[in-house]
């Protein structure tokens, strides 16, 4: 036989066999199981909202009498302190009105010294007879009515004086003009409600946001837990907040409920500006230390092909569902033996959850199985730390 058939021959058997070893083989296929020892560390179970960020105090400057704008002394961001002059209506009308008033109360006044000295004649007149008893009634009306004058006048007088001292405008509080409403020149009308001027802000270094938490989380909230918040401006800060109070009061909107929960926080750095969005966390409950495994610990359940290669212990055989705070979890105790064990479950975050009971930190807890060559599952390596590990350089012989 000629060595070119031979080599033929014998590459042709090589071919077959690689096509038989790699792709028509089967190939042995191996269980490979998840697993992870409990932990210890931090867990909470929280609620998410939006909201506003607000002022904790607010008041709105306005005028109690009508008139135009002649000058205005603050403007928007301006710090202003209690008594400080803001705004001045044009008092030439005031002026002219306390003026006249003034003028009337003269003329009242001059009447009535006139008419107290007429009522003290006739009286004297009319105690000796010489007057009559009609005359005397007449000088007392007319005294009476004199003083009534004068003190109606005065009246008219002080509120002429008071719309007066009205038309300059003054701060109520120390703080920060947030907003202006009006120019120089501006009419206002004080007849049915009392117009804005300027709206300031108490204290910016201590604001409140303004939560709107849905019905389904708010009966979770109580007073005084924790928050916090980040806004658009500052994606990399954490602000924290603590509740201070939730309202009564309901807001509906599109069928959705949803009450406005007020949360305090500290504004030292003045970053926080009135009218940011704020994505809100509150922590309802919080659990430091606390014994952890992973959620998907308690929804994992062993299938049939487990069987052939470990031995496993059943404590819910009939496979009822577990009730409130309760689940199950397989536990494997050697290289080929699965027990499952019922566990008293406190939060779960859909991450981890918190055993109360039922588990120990040296347990080693199933959470998944996957079915995969040999090959590939030497590559990888099994989790179960009853499998044997290949000895490391640093290993002593």
């Amino acid at each position: 036989m000629k060595k070119k058939t031979i080599f033929i021959i014998l590459g042709t058997a090589i071919a077959v066999f690689a096509v038989w070893y790699f792709a028509l083989r089967k190939k042995e296929q191996v269980i490979v199981l998840e697993t992870e020892k409990p932990t210890t560390g931090y867990i909470s179970e929280n609620v998410t909202a939006t909201g506003k960020v607000q002022p904790v105090d607010t008041v709105a400057v306005g005028t109690q009498v009508s008139g135009t704008i002649k000058t205005l002394y603050a403007d928007f961001n301006s710090k202003v302190k209690k008594g400080q002059l803001l705004a001045e209506l044009d008092k030439t009308l005031f002026e002219a009105s306390v003026n006249q008033y003034q003028a009337n109360l003269v003329s009242a006044q001059s009447a009535l010294i006139y008419q107290q000295g007429n009522f003290s004649r006739q009286s004297n007149l009319y105690k000796v007879g010489a007057v009559s008893k009609a005359d005397y009634d007449n000088a007392l009306y007319t005294y009476n009515a004199s003083k009534a004058s004068v003190s109606s006048i005065k009246a008219q007088l002080a509120s002429a004086q008071k719309n007066l001292s009205l038309a300059s405008i003054y701060s109520p509080i120390d703080g920060t003009v947030l907003s202006r409403s009006v120019s120089e020149g501006t009419t206002v009308a004080a007849s049915f409600s009392t117009p804005t001027i300027f709206s300031i802000a108490k204290d910016l270094t201590k604001m409140q946001v303004e939560a709107s938490v849905d019905e389904a989380d708010v009966g979770n909230i109580t007073k005084n837990e924790r928050a916090t918040f980040t806004v658009d401006a500052y994606l990399d800060d954490t602000f924290k907040g603590t509740i201070q109070e939730i309202r009564l009061s309901p807001s509906i909107s599109s069928n959705v409920v949803t009450y406005k929960t007020i949360i305090k926080t500290a504004n030292d750095d003045n970053k926080l500006k009135p009218g940011m969005t704020a994505n809100i966390t509150i922590f309802t409950k919080e659990v430091n230390n606390a014994l952890l495994v992973p959620a998907k610990a308690i929804k994992y359940s062993p299938d049939s092909t487990l069987s052939a290669k470990y031995k496993m212990t059943w404590v819910n055989a009939d496979k009822k569902p577990a009730g409130a705070n309760e689940a199950y979890v397989w536990v494997q105790k050697s290289a080929n033996e699965l027990v499952q064990k019922k566990i008293k479950t406190g939060i779960n975050d859909n991450t981890h959850v918190e055993v109360l009971d039922g588990l120990a930190k040296t347990d080693v807890v199933v959470t998944g199985s996957q079915v995969m060559g040999k090959a590939e599952a030497k590559s990888q390596g099994q989790s179960s730390p009853f499998m044997p590990k290949r000895p490391g350089r640093n290993n002593k012989k």
